[in-house]
């Protein structure tokens, strides 16, 4: 049993699991490998690979909402053996979903909530921080406004671009669409991107001719994921529903113009599911389902030497915890 232990904890045990595929879609699971288990929950990855190195980002604490939640930076030179390279914490807020991007100008930046511990300071800040080597992160920078959380920022032509949800339980349920020229200062590109229901996490795309796609996670009635396209200036928003309830929402385009999303997947049980997307038409079709279940989902999406890594958290084998798999899609 300690040696059991001792795999999991280094994360050299590889995982096997069921793969579920598309009947049109053809894929497989390379390998599904546990990277870290170190807190009792651990959730909300993202990935990157910069500079010949991989870096996987979450949120870890005592419970899936607890006062001492930080920010954990992994690094690894293979994607089989990680490390620790830093934790940030808050003596006064749970830091939350951790996003992890590469700076214009090189540098790694991350991106998280604070959920104030005292609530009459309000529900949540949104902060960065900027690492040129993922150990050293300096001082937070609080972004855009209070009580609209920053979900993720995206790069495009030296500019960065991210979806704020208001927070908390205010009867607003607006989003806005915030931008950065310097990637410190953030203003109010579009104050209300509303529509029904809750509105809340987002990803965006940047297509080579200049579209901007956004998915965002849409939850009570209706619940279900909806598709945004815009055009420069990205002030003029179409959205439509793409008719699946979504998780964790992460968009990526492959070399080959296909674009792929990773989330959580809720009819049956929740499970962390790969779509492909064809935004002309606001449909989804599945992929693969990878091995996961309970609280699940949150995923980083990098395509690199011909295969789909895809960092994300589970709980089916018991507790939280981070795992990295790698998918060769035909």
């Amino acid at each position: 049993m300690r040696l059991l232990c001792a795999f999991l904890a280094s994360g050299l045990l590889l995982l096997s699991g069921v793969a579920v595929q598309g009947e049109d879609s053809p894929a497989s699971i390379v390998e599904t490998r546990l990277i870290w288990s170190g807190a009792p929950h651990n959730a909300f990855t993202d990935l990157v690979y910069h500079n010949n190195t991989w870096y996987c980002v979450f949120r870890e604490g005592t419970k899936h909402v607890s006062p001492d939640g930080g920010l954990r930076v992994l690094s690894s030179p293979d994607g089989k053996e990680w490390k620790s390279l830093a934790k940030i914490t808050a003596p006064d807020a749970d830091l939350r979903d951790a996003k992890i991007s590469v700076a214009p100008d090189g540098r790694l930046c991350l991106t998280g909530a604070g959920a104030w511990n005292d609530p009459a300071k309000g529900n949540h800040q949104s902060y960065l921080w900027y690492s040129q080597d993922g150990t050293d992160w300096g001082e937070a920078i609080p972004v855009g406004d209070p009580n609209f959380w920053l979900w993720r920022i995206t790069w495009h032509d030296g500019k960065a671009y991210g979806i704020g949800y208001k927070s908390g339980k205010s009867s607003d349920r607006s989003i806005r669409l915030y931008v950065s020229d310097d990637g410190r200062h953030f203003r109010t590109l579009v104050s209300d991107l509303s529509h029904d229901g809750f509105v809340n996490e987002s990803s965006l795309l940047f297509l080579p001719d200049n579209t901007l796609l956004a998915i965002v996670r849409r939850d009570g009635k209706p619940a279900d994921a909806l598709l945004g396209t815009a055009r420069p200036p990205y002030t003029d928003w179409n959205f439509r529903s793409l008719n699946v309830q979504i998780g964790g929402p992460q968009l990526l385009q492959l070399p080959d113009g296909r674009i792929v999303v990773g989330g959580r997947r809720y009819p049956g049980s929740a499970k962390m599911q790969l779509w492909w997307l064809d935004s002309a038409t606001a449909q989804l079709k599945e992929i693969i389902t990878l091995p996961s279940g309970g609280d699940t989902s949150y995923p980083g999406l990098v395509y690199h030497d011909g295969l789909l890594w895809v960092s994300y958290y589970s709980s089916h084998e018991g507790k939280t915890q981070i795992y990295l798999s790698k998918v060769k899609l035909d």
